[in-house]
């Protein structure tokens, strides 16, 4: 196993606390990056309806997934036998079954079909129609929000969580100077691609690397002002700017990177907003530690970005971790003025300044984790613009 079972007896125990606090006797977690987090599955199986129940009272979560499944759970959990329950092909896109009947009739089975039921109803993985037929078939049930119970629980990493992640930034600071190697004028970017791809699944030496949650995101030219395209069957041209984010994978856990190179001579005037925007993710990191708030850190930016021209109205940060397509963010905290959340030791961000504009873009980031004392970065590159 990836980690000890008494990692996830602590993840268990966390998980259980929030649960006390907000009531809720059985907690269905159907957020793959959730699940991972607390029976250790890790299957690319989450187009169908899956999930992890917690009760308070047992000592084990429950996965429910398809039959063909349960195999791929036995290898990859920490949980016992009888805690691995697959469900038959009959319920999978059928117009009569519906897996969360099952779902259903599993807690009915533990006698436990009146209780405080908590659903992460704000989740992609859980959609309308699943928590009708829950209800249905669980009409003496309370059922309340736990959306992002979880996604807050994960947030505080251990010391083997910081470990696969620093691994994830080695292979992303590879795959990264991997790109930079093959960008020049006239090169296919899906050639680029190709080549990211091969470095983030070879890993290093002793690693390999996992499937990111995220594609690698490549935009260049007039492309920049739109920051989630990727690549595309066109040749790069003299006066591009190249804009990338990427991140290795190990065991699900990612450290993402962005960085900007600029094919040709810039102009003063953008070397101008490279400078302002490396000040402010320079100040940043300097006071970035357990402690502040998310708006302070914003503040910090929106003070060094005044001096100039720079408009930024989008977020410049974000906690990372565990991830599955299509994020590899936490979806808790945004570093933006408002957000009064603190950040707490051994917590790790994608702190991500970046612009997205047509003619000055320009795009750098780090993960890093954060400490009583400072922060720390996962990754090791140069955030200077690269001139090819």
């Amino acid at each position: 196993m990836v980690f000890e079972k008494a990692e996830f007896r602590e993840r268990l125990h966390k998980t259980k606390v929030e649960m006390q606090k907000r009531e809720i006797d059985i907690l269905i977690s159907t957020n793959p990056a959730n699940m991972n987090y607390l029976s250790g599955y890790d299957g690319y199986s989450f187009y169908v309806i899956q999930g992890v129940m917690v009760l308070i009272n047992e000592p084990e979560p429950i996965w429910i997934g398809r039959n063909m499944d349960v195999p791929g759970a036995a290898f990859s959990s920490w949980l016992s036998t009888e805690n691995i329950i697959g469900y038959g092909d009959d319920y999978v896109q059928s117009n009569t079954k519906h897996p969360m009947h099952f779902f259903a009739d599993v807690l009915i089975e533990k006698g436990v079909s009146n209780k405080r039921i908590g659903l992460e109803l704000g989740q992609d993985s859980l959609s309308v129609t699943s928590f009708m037929e829950l209800q249905k078939k669980l009409p003496d049930c309370q059922f309340k929000d736990a959306s992002f119970l979880v996604n807050h629980v994960r947030m505080i990493k251990s010391d083997t969580e910081i470990h696969y992640m620093k691994l994830a930034g080695e292979i992303t600071v590879n795959a990264m100077i991997t790109a930079f190697d093959s960008i020049q004028e006239g090169v296919i970017e899906s050639d680029v691609a190709s080549g990211i791809y091969q470095s983030l699944i070879k890993g290093k030496e002793d690693q390999h690397g996992d499937y990111p949650a995220i594609i690698p995101l490549m935009s260049s030219g007039q492309k920049i002002a739109a920051p989630h395209l990727s690549w595309t069957n066109n040749a790069y041209k003299k006066e591009d700017i190249v804009t990338l984010e990427l991140s290795g994978c190990v065991h699900r856990y990612h450290a993402p990177l962005a960085r900007t190179a600029y094919i040709g001579t810039p102009t003063q005037k953008y070397l101008d907003i490279v400078n302002i925007v490396l000040e402010g993710l320079y100040e940043m990191l300097q006071v970035i530690k357990a402690g502040i708030t998310c708006d302070e850190i914003a503040r910090i930016w929106n003070k060094v970005i005044a001096k100039s021209t720079i408009t930024k109205d989008s977020r410049v940060g974000y906690p990372i971790g565990i991830g599955y397509p299509p994020d590899w963010g936490e979806q808790t905290f945004s570093i933006r003025p408002g957000d009064s959340s603190i950040l707490q030791n051994n917590m790790t961000f994608h702190i991500l300044p970046a612009l997205f504009q047509a003619d000055t873009g320009f795009v750098v980031s780090e993960s890093i984790r954060v400490t009583e004392k400072g922060c720390e970065l996962l990754t090791n590159l140069s955030q200077n613009l690269v001139q090819k």
